[in-house]
Parts: C-alpha cells; sequence; structure tokens
C-alpha cells in the first residue's frame, strides 16, 4: 500500500498532463462533427438522428477516430516539461492534425475517386461510400501520427516536415487506388469506382483494407528515417522512398497471406460477383495484419 500510494504521489504531475490531453482531445473530437456539418453545409442531426443515415454516420465515425488517432502522436506528457508548453503543443498539432485529415479527405475524392461525387453519395445513404470515407481520413490520421512523433519541437521546419509527409502519404494512397483499380478492370470489365457508386459492400470492405494497411506501411517506413531539422528534404525523400518499398513488399505479402488463409476459396469470385462481406472482412484483417507485423518488424 505504501508503494502505490508514493507511486500516485510521484505521478501527481501525469495528472495535470492527462487533464490537458484529455480537455484538448475531446474539444477537438467534437470538433470533427461541427467541422464536417459547417464545411458540408449539413445539419447533422439531421442527418444522424432524424433521418438514420448509417452512411453518414459511418463517415463521420472514421473522422472522429481519424483525430483520436493523429492526437494520439500530439501527446508528450511531462516530457514536455510544463503544462502550458503541453497545451499549446496539444492544440497547435491539434488542429493541424485536423487540417491535414480535411485535406486528406479532399484529396481522396478528387484525385483517388474523382469518377462520383463522395459527399452526394453518402447523403443518398450509399453506405459503401461511407465506409470508403472513414477509411480514408484514417489512413491519413495513421501517417499524421507517425509525423508527429517523428518531428521536433513546434517551427517552420516541423511544419514544412509535417506537411511533406503527409503529402508522401497521399501520393502512396493514390497509387494504391490506381493499383487496386486496374486489377478490379482487368477481372471485371467494369470500373471498380462504378461498382463502388452502385453500393458494392464488400468491394468497400476489401478496399478500405488496402488504404489502411497501406497507411501503415508508410507508418513503417518512418522508423528507418532519422528527424534532422537541418536536412528534412533528404528525410522526406528517404521516407518516400522506403514508403515504396514497404508498399511493394506489403502487396506481395498480403496477397501469399490471403492465399493462404483463404485457400480453396475464390476470393474474386466471392468478393466481386457475389459480394461475400465475410471474405471482404477477412482480406481487411489480413491486410491489417501482415501490416501491423511489417510495422512491429521495423521498429
Amino acid at each position: 500500500m505504501n508503494e502505490l500510494i508514493e507511486a500516485l504521489s510521484n505521478s501527481s504531475g501525469l495528472f495535470g498532463y492527462l487533464l490537458i490531453d484529455m480537455a484538448v482531445a475531446i474539444l477537438l473530437l467534437g470538433g470533427i462533427r461541427f467541422t464536417m456539418g459547417i464545411i458540408g453545409k449539413i445539419d447533422t442531426t439531421d442527418e444522424l438522428s432524424k433521418k438514420d443515415n448509417f452512411a453518414y454516420g459511418v463517415s463521420m465515425a472514421g473522422g472522429v477516430a481519424a483525430m483520436g488517432i493523429a492526437l494520439s502522436g500530439a501527446i508528450t506528457g511531462e516530457l514536455a516539461g510544463s503544462y502550458l508548453i503541453e497545451l499549446f503543443g496539444m492544440l497547435v498539432y491539434g488542429f493541424v492534425g485536423l487540417l491535414l485529415i480535411k485535406a486528406g479527405r479532399y484529396i481522396h475524392d478528387k484525385f483517388a475517386l474523382p469518377q462520383f461525387n463522395k459527399q452526394e453519395q453518402i447523403l443518398q445513404r450509399n453506405l459503401s461510400v461511407g465506409i470508403v470515407d472513414g477509411a480514408s481520413v484514417i489512413a491519413t490520421a495513421i501517417v499524421v501520427r507517425a509525423a508527429l512523433i517523428w518531428v521536433e519541437g513546434i517551427d517552420i521546419q516541423t511544419f514544412i516536415a509535417l506537411i511533406s509527409a503527409w503529402i508522401v502519404s497521399q501520393i502512396m494512397l493514390v497509387l494504391i487506388t490506381r493499383v487496386f483499380e486496374w486489377r478490379f478492370a482487368r477481372n471485371n470489365g467494369v470500373t471498380f469506382q462504378a461498382r463502388l457508386e452502385s453500393g458494392q459492400l464488400a468491394l468497400a470492405i476489401r478496399y478500405s483494407g488496402y488504404l489502411i494497411s497501406t497507411a501503415m506501411s508508410v507508418t513503417a517506413a518512418s522508423y528507418f528515417i532519422i528527424y534532422d531539422a537541418q536536412n528534412i528534404w533528404n528525410g522526406i525523400l528517404q521516407w518516400a522512398l522506403m514508403s515504396l518499398l514497404l508498399m511493394i513488399a506489403l502487396t506481395l505479402l498480403t496477397g501469399l497471406a490471403k492465399r493462404i488463409v483463404l485457400w480453396g476459396i475464390d476470393r474474386r469470385e466471392e468478393v466481386e460477383d457475389q459480394e461475400n462481406i465475410g471474405i471482404a472482412t477477412i482480406e481487411l484483417a489480413t491486410s491489417f495484419s501482415i501490416a501491423l507485423l511489417l510495422m512491429a518488424l521495423m521498429s
């Protein structure tokens, strides 16, 4: 008991940091709904509770999860040195993370999936598009978190590094989408985006796995790069090259793992023709597992 009391007394400062971090986090998490409503010119209460728009709810859930993931990279606790520095850091990094997540959603809409209006589809209750939208912002947040952990301090060099890492992540996510589209069109003779717009739920789940696991591979690449404020561009270039290599490795390993896990099952027919949500979910879990193992191996 004495040891417990002593440990608690020694951690009294930690509770102060915890209070600051949680207060800022809850404020910014609530801001996700506010900003989605303002930017989309939507009454979120109407969409979520009156219209019971599940697609919009899933999309917002992705945004809330993304904000939490990004904020987890901004927390420094007692390493900050003072409550004021921790508060300032959380607020600054939190707002930067929020902006990068919103910008990532825009890039995904305009460059990864430009053939339909994602916001319009979500308002029309297209759950498949809602799932993909949520996965895309979570993928962006995973890389934002890695960048926040990678950088040091709060200055112009820090923000250049953050934005550069974000750009790398967006290039990787658009690239994996193009590869996914090419493979789908080759096997089906119809575009992936057309199927997604039609509400193909299993396809949305599979694609979400690709997005999130790709972001995790970009995160794993950051473990190789030491942050140097004087050589930011060299670090970013190394990160981009390593991300590309790990993305290729992830694609090969995931393909092999899926063949073994789903041995004897025609994955293309089950997911793309029969819309088998169970098989698609197993594929997502396999992609996530391989990416997690890569992260653990590289850390």
